[in-house]
């Protein structure tokens, strides 16, 4: 089996391909959202911000959140003590007309980079993309569980912020979100001010004595102990099962039952 046949077979980027794509860096939006927008809706929403002296101030770091609402995106960078860049996806980048034109300018002003959403080689190059910011120092957010929590429970997570984690040897930031579904539940179009969101972060985490990033048993056991991490912090109830759309079809839901892991 050749090297290439390796990482397909794992499900693992080839690390070569970061070589040939320069990391997009945050712009005038972003420095101009942090600088402005967030200070005001810190005073407009008044969250509760704990744990900002346990994040490192400089270097690659990892923010890994539990995931309930679409201000998710939000409420991270304007609570973080340093600039956080995360992938959103390219549909909010390239729409037509001054609507198109407002959309890209909020979530470039998030810190976010366009990626194609999806399973397959999607996902394993939005891995390589997300292993070229911490590369170059930056802190990026993720959601484990991969999309949001609609009933507020906490779902199993995927295996992907750990092998990033295992591979740059960048650190883990467990972050709790509390009470974001509550000010902009689903449907909804601009936050309520009631109730309060707390954002918690944790101490760092170290999850590389669990092994190589090649490893499927190091990944799966890293992203069990980060996890338990983020339920300390968020107190939510444990799903016990990952959040999926329901499987259309026999082989899908064939596929659901036998083991695979899930980046």
């Amino acid at each position: 089996m050749t090297d290439a046949q390796s990482r397909d077979a794992e499900n693992v980027p080839d690390p070569r391909a970061s070589e040939s794509k320069p990391v997009t860096d945050v712009g005038f939006a972003y420095f101009l959202g942090r600088r402005v927008l967030a200070p005001l809706a810190r005073v407009a929403y008044r969250p509760r911000i704990e744990g900002r002296q346990n994040v490192p101030r400089t270097g690659a770091v990892i923010f890994a959140a539990n995931h309930l609402s679409f201000i998710d995106s939000f409420a991270i960078p304007m609570a973080a003590p340093r600039p956080v860049q995360f992938l959103a996806k390219s549909s909010y980048f390239d729409g037509p007309g001054f609507k198109g034109w407002l959309s890209r300018q909020i979530f470039l002003g998030l810190g976010a980079n366009p990626v194609e959403r999806g399973a397959g080689q999607a996902a394993l190059d939005a891995l390589d993309q997300q292993k070229r910011m911490l590369e170059a120092g930056k802190a990026i957010a993720l959601y484990p569980e991969g999309t949001r929590s609609l009933d507020g429970r906490l779902y199993k997570g995927r295996t992907g912020v750990a092998f990033l984690a295992l591979q740059t040897g960048a650190p883990v930031v467990p972050v709790g979100l509390i009470g974001t579904n509550e000010a902009m539940p689903v449907g909804t179009k601009f936050p309520r001010t009631k109730p309060r969101v707390t954002i918690r972060f944790g101490e760092p985490l170290d999850l590389s004595a669990h092994g190589p990033a090649s490893s499927g048993r190091a990944r799966r056991a890293a992203t069990d102990e980060l996890m338990a991490a983020i339920h300390a912090l968020s107190e939510q109830e444990l799903a016990g099962t990952y959040n999926e759309v329901p499987a259309h079809g026999a082989i899908e839901r064939i596929k659901r039952v036998l083991p695979h892991e899930r980046l």
